[in-house]
């Protein structure tokens, strides 16, 4: 059998494809963040109770007391209330890879004179914490998902 030029080139081209579609299927075998989350439902439920934890966080009540007002009168129909559940579902479904597209203000604009502390901001990280712990997220989800958190942190305090 002769080798020619253009056998090696046709080997090491099935080689490489082989090799890309090798990684293809490692990349789809392995879940996202969203599904490792439970997908909507699991990531809805801790919406939930991250709001109830925020609610009752005396370190948020100047920071929410225009939303802990208007949730008051109007309890949990509040406009302001189920617009703040929509976007956090969506922007922590987008974020971990899930299908939800955030259609809300940018950080920066969201958070605009509400001169968020960095007190205030890991007060509210540790609400969100406190609430994946209750569903007992697994630590390398958990981790993951307040790393992703905690990047936003230079577009909310001090704003």
């Amino acid at each position: 059998m002769k080798i020619t030029k253009m056998s090696v080139m046709v080997l090491m081209l099935g080689l490489f494809l082989g090799s890309c579609a090798k990684e293809e299927e490692m990349a789809a075998a392995t879940p996202t963040l969203y599904a490792r989350l439970g997908g909507v439902d699991a990531i809805s439920a801790v919406v939930d109770e991250f709001i109830g934890r925020v609610a009752a966080n005396p370190d948020m009540a100047r920071t929410f007391k225009p939303l802990l007002d208007e949730v008051g009168a109007q309890g949990a129909s509040s406009p302001k209330l189920i617009s703040l559940r929509n976007n956090l579902i969506d922007q922590i479904g987008e974020a971990s890879g899930g299908p939800q597209k955030y259609k809300g203000k940018d950080m920066v604009t969201a958070h605009k004179g509400m001169n968020i502390t960095t007190v205030e901001f890991n007060s509210l990280a540790g609400n969100l914490s406190g609430a994946l712990d209750k569903f007992s997220v697994p630590t390398a989800e958990k981790t993951e998902l307040l790393t992703v958190i905690a990047s936003l942190q230079p577009m909310i305090v001090g704003k």
